[in-house]
Parts: structure tokens; C-alpha cells; sequence
């Protein structure tokens, strides 16, 4: 490709908007949405705070400093505390996913800026700007090449996380665009994650949030000290779109610049009902709806689902693993395992996605009649569907369709529903209703705080 002109760069433009961002203007909708992500990952990372995975991290991570893990006695230096949070706010698969492609925002930029700011001294405005700033560019990245990540074997959320914290660092320590734009071009070389976890439910995806916000916390100190990156990082021949996923699709870079500042992506973020991959809470619903009108579990002798041809290798293959997960972890990657946990169970929460309900044989006995056909109309990824058919002992067929994400842009949580997860997360963890509460208004007024010391309440 031709060199750009100074200031051409795909990251200088957004280096430039990052470092200009008045968070004073911002839309009331971009206000909410992050106000929402704050308090969902807050609730997520407590929920998981006794996890056998969030441990390891914690152990593993030697760092001290002045930043809080929630829920974990010492401070941390920024960047563990950014791993630590990060990966317990995704470790359930509970976390907001972005409407669009499946990226979950919010398990990067609000660690990261939580850390960011409190290690620093900064104030609470500047975790909102680098909290907006994570977000939109993760979003706008999202959309730039649809499913490419995924079919070249990369998650989503981890390589375009490291993008999106690297902006969303450099807005909230105030980074010059010039620093910004180094920033991006560092977190280029420091994205990563694979999907291979797909395989048996190992842990790995769990962690790719927490690396991400820290790789882009890195990235943004390495440019501040004067530290020099690509900016062709994004479009240049060899740039992130190139390495990421680059066969059979022509990378839309305008949806990565276009209305930049004035129409905010991010406002689409979707705030699960169900803690389970993002693809199956539709057949989730559809089971509910089903179960709802007197579909008995022990009469269904087939369930049929109509899918995306994109979301097979993920949510339905390997067929003997998704019909008999070998971990928890691996039935939240499972629509038959979770259209069967909804009939059975009626509900799909972290009570579901257990050791004890992944053995239970009524239970697989019923995951092992559901299967999928691909339908060519299916909207996947820019609409996330559930169309679900059983056939009864009676011969009978009985047809469900949830035709959007619940809790999405379409039919949103509301605010008491939130707040009713985020306790419900709370108390999962172990803590009291008066903590709880404490944590949930320290999140409504965090954004006006001249600083962030009050998450070391939230320590231990």
C-alpha cells in the first residue's frame, strides 16, 4: 500500500478524537451504557472472585501497587489488577457482548480503566473517558471484517481488546494524539488469543479480557515514555487486519473512522440475561417460551434449531462434546446443553453451568436430541436468533422464535433488572447485601469522583 499522509493513518484519526474527547459533551445514551458496563463487571468480577481460575491469576501475579482487585485483600500493580478484574468479569460468560459480531466490551475497558486511573491518581471523569474510548473502538474494529477473527482461529475479544484498552489507556493518563497513536501501533504486536479453549473448555478464554486490558495499559505506558509503533497499524499491508483474518473479506475501514464522535456504537451493547455464550441465550429464551406454554422435557423425542452457518464450529461442534460437556466451562459454549438446562432447570444462571448439572443424566439425556440445521436467511452475525422446533411423543411440533438478543438494543434489560444481576452476582461471591449495596452506589457516583480511592473499600 502507499504510505498515507501525515495524519491520514486510520490510527491517527482515532489517536486524534481519543486525546480530544470532552467527556462534558458526551451523549447521556454513551453516559448510561458505561454506567451499566461498570456495574454489571463489578458484580461479574465478585461473583467470580473465589473462582479456581480467578486464583491462579492472582497467585501467579507477583505485582504489588496501589490498584484494587475486587473482592482480593492486596492492591495490585495496574496491570494485575487489570488481568485479575478483567478475567474474572469475562470468566463466566455472563459479561456484556456488543450487538454486531460478538466482542465483549466491557471486560476490557472497565478494568482497564478502573486500574489505569486509580494507580495514577486520576479522577473519575478520566475513567469514563478511557471507559467510552475502549469501548467505541472495540466496537467500530468489530465491525471493520465481521466473523474474520473467529474463522482465522482468533477470539474476538482478546486481539480487538488490546486495540481498544491501548486507545481507551492513552485517553484516560491523557496521552497526546501523537502518544495515542503509538499506543495502537504498539498493541498491534502485543494482541493475541486463540480459540482453541473451544476444544475442551479449558481456561484460556477466560483470561483473554484481563490480558487485553492489560496489553493495551502496556502499550499506552511504552508510548508515554516515548516508545514508537506502527500507524498503519490497522490498514498497512502487514497491519492488524492483514494478521487477524484477512481471507475472503475486504476489511471496511470506514467503519472504523465514519461519524467517529458523533454516532457512538458502543450505546448497542447488550447486557446478558443468561450466563452462557452470547449465541445461545436466544435458544435459551426459545426453550423458556416453550417450557412456558407446557412443553414437558420428558416429552420431546427431537429439538431442532435453526442456526447461522458461522456459529457451528463454536456453539455445535464437536458434536460429542456439546452434547456431553467435559467441564462447565464448556456446557456455556453448548445450545444443546443449554436449550436442555432451560426446559429442566427453567433458568440458565451460575447455578446451572455446574459440575453437578453437567453429570446429570435426565439432563444430557435431552441435549443428546438437540440438533441444529443451518438456514441460509439466518442474520448471524448482525442479529443473534433463536428458532427452535420440538416434535413430542405424540407427534406433535411445537415452534419457538426469539427473534433478538434479550437485553440487547431491541429489548433491553432495564435498570432494576441490572441491578437485580449485579446483587444476584454479589451474593454468588459471598458478599452481603449492605457490601453489595455499598459497591453499587460507589459505581453511580464514580464517574464524577475526583478520584478513585474508594475502590480500596471494595479490597479483601
Amino acid at each position: 500500500m502507499s504510505k498515507p499522509p501525515a495524519g491520514g493513518a486510520v490510527a491517527e484519526t482515532i489517536a486524534e478524537w481519543a486525546a480530544g474527547l470532552d467527556v462534558n459533551s458526551l451523549p447521556d445514551s454513551v453516559r448510561r451504557a458505561a454506567g451499566r458496563s461498570l456495574l454489571d463487571v463489578a458484580g461479574l468480577c465478585v461473583a467470580a472472585r473465589r473462582s479456581d481460575y480467578v486464583t491462579a491469576v492472582r497467585t501467579a501475579w507477583g505485582g504489588a501497587g496501589n490498584a484494587t482487585a475486587f473482592g482480593h485483600t492486596d492492591a495490585l500493580d495496574a496491570a494485575g489488577a487489570a488481568v485479575v478484574n478483567g478475567t474474572a468479569a469475562h470468566g463466566e460468560d455472563f459479561d456484556d457482548t456488543f450487538e454486531g459480531t460478538p466482542v465483549h466490551t466491557g471486560a476490557v475497558a472497565v478494568p482497564m480503566a478502573l486500574a489505569a486511573c486509580e494507580s495514577e491518581g486520576r479522577s473519575g471523569a478520566d475513567a469514563l473517558k478511557g471507559m467510552v474510548t475502549a469501548a467505541e473502538v472495540m466496537c467500530r474494529m468489530a465491525l471493520v471484517a465481521p466473523t474474520a477473527q473467529h474463522r482465522a482461529g482468533f477470539h474476538p475479544t482478546a486481539v480487538i481488546g488490546a486495540m481498544g484498552a491501548a486507545a481507551g489507556a492513552g485517553a484516560a493518563l491523557g496521552l497526546d494524539a501523537r502518544q495515542i497513536a503509538d499506543a495502537l501501533g504498539i498493541a498491534g504486536s502485543l494482541a493475541s488469543g486463540i480459540i482453541e479453549y473451544l476444544a475442551e473448555g479449558a481456561w484460556t478464554k477466560r483470561l483473554h479480557p484481563g490480558w487485553a486490558a492489560h496489553a493495551g495499559l502496556r502499550a499506552a505506558t511504552l508510548a508515554r515514555a516515548g516508545f514508537r509503533g506502527p500507524r498503519t497499524v490497522f490498514e498497512g499491508e502487514h497491519g492488524f487486519f492483514m494478521a487477524f483474518g484477512n481471507e475472503g473479506i475486504v476489511p471496511d475501514f470506514d467503519a472504523l473512522t465514519d461519524g467517529l464522535g458523533r454516532t457512538w456504537r458502543m450505546t448497542g451493547i447488550a447486557f446478558k440475561p443468561y450466563a452462557c455464550g452470547t449465541m445461545c441465550q436466544p435458544f435459551i429464551d426459545a426453550a423458556l417460551k416453550l417450557k412456558g406454554a407446557g412443553v414437558a422435557a420428558d416429552d420431546i423425542v427431537d429439538a431442532c434449531c435453526d442456526v447461522g452457518e458461522g456459529t457451528v464450529h463454536r456453539l455445535w461442534e464437536p458434536r460429542a462434546e456439546k452434547t456431553r460437556p467435559t467441564t462447565p466451562y464448556s456446557a456455556k459454549f453448548s445450545v444443546p446443553f443449554s436449550v436442555a438446562i432451560a426446559f429442566i432447570d427453567g433458568a440458565a444462571g451460575l447455578g446451572q453451568y455446574t459440575e453437578e448439572r453437567i453429570a446429570d443424566a435426565r439432563l444430557l439425556k435431552l441435549a443428546e436430541k438437540v440438533r441444529y440445521r443451518i438456514d441460509p436467511a439466518n442474520e448471524y452475525p448482525r442479529n443473534y436468533t433463536g428458532q427452535l422446533t420440538v416434535t413430542l411423543k405424540d407427534g406433535s411440533c411445537r415452534e419457538a422464535t426469539q427473534p433478538h438478543l434479550r437485553g440487547g438494543a431491541r429489548e433491553p434489560l432495564s435498570d432494576d433488572e441490572l441491578a437485580a444481576k449485579f446483587h444476584a452476582n454479589a451474593a454468588f461471591g459471598g458478599w452481603p447485601e449492605s457490601r453489595a449495596e455499598a459497591l453499587r452506589r460507589c459505581c453511580r457516583r464514580l464517574f464524577e469522583a475526583p478520584d478513585l480511592k474508594d475502590l480500596a473499600k471494595f479490597r479483601g
